[in-house]
């Protein structure tokens, strides 16, 4: 089942289309359900949903594994705005590879992860019933950076990770800093994963491979339970990014629930 509404991103003043999927005896039980908070939200579930067709189908994949989870899709912006909220910092180089004009992009981040913290997750816990305390977040591309952005500033609300094909090149100095700065002892599980043919023209599959490895390399002694993974000619695309989602529910709630 899949409820939407509309909210205002306080912060910046824009409309955002929120998708809610709910497990199929949601409306059969009385019991409470952990949740997933996810971006990227239009190209999560349902082809028709998305620009160009090809969603990641995360409710048929929920459906038939068994695993009771609510899933929390935030749209994304269009546009520059996606990289400006989902940037933590301000990037000085990538904006001239995507249209051709030198400037910087990025830097609203904390302000979208402070809302999801301070008015969203309020709101879903209130209108839904959630586990307050058992509560994830995954994302791919610049939605896994600022995923682990997250995690680092709200190490004891979002207890459960997925990154997939980050794009934590983005900012390397200010991630490091952010990183080694952050207490991640409250953080239950982490999945990171990168693919080794993840060329985007913006950026190289090599870079996106290198960046990855270094912040695992940051993690691994941070984090007690993390999984990091390579993927053998793994791409840059949605279809890819849902073919991995039934594993990394699998990881991040397999001995919890469902199954």
């Amino acid at each position: 089942m899949l409820d939407s509404f509309k909210v205002n991103l306080t912060p910046f003043n824009r409309e955002r289309t929120i998708r809610v999927y709910l497990p199929a005896n949601y409306d059969s039980s009385q019991q409470r359900y952990p949740v997933l908070y996810m971006h990227d939200g239009q190209y999560l579930f349902r082809d028709e949903d998305t620009k160009r067709g090809g969603s990641w189908k995360i409710g048929d994949s929920l459906d038939s594994s068994g695993y009771e989870v609510i899933v929390v899709g935030i749209d994304c912006s269009g546009g520059l705005f996606r990289i400006e909220e989902y940037g933590p910092w301000e990037n000085d180089f990538i904006r001239e590879r995507i249209d051709g004009v030198k400037g910087t992009v990025g830097g609203q981040g904390e302000l979208y992860v402070d809302y999801i913290v301070n008015e969203l997750k309020p709101m879903i816990d209130e209108k839904y019933r959630t586990k307050k305390e058992d509560t994830a977040m995954a994302g791919s591309s610049m939605g896994g950076l600022i995923t682990l952005f997250a995690a680092c500033k709200y190490p004891s609300v979002f207890t459960k990770i997925a990154c997939m094909s980050s794009a934590f090149w983005f900012n390397e100095e200010k991630l490091k800093q952010c990183i080694e700065l952050s207490d991640l002892q409250f953080i239950e599980k982490m999945y990171v994963d990168i693919g080794t043919n993840e060329d985007t023209g913006r950026m190289s599959s090599e870079a996106y491979l290198q960046c990855n490895k270094w912040v695992y390399s940051l993690l691994k002694d941070k984090v007690s339970n993390l999984k990091f993974t390579v993927i053998e000619n793994g791409v840059h695309t949605g279809k890819a990014w849902g073919e991995r989602f039934p594993g990394i529910i699998e990881y991040l709630f397999g001995k919890e629930i469902g199954q």
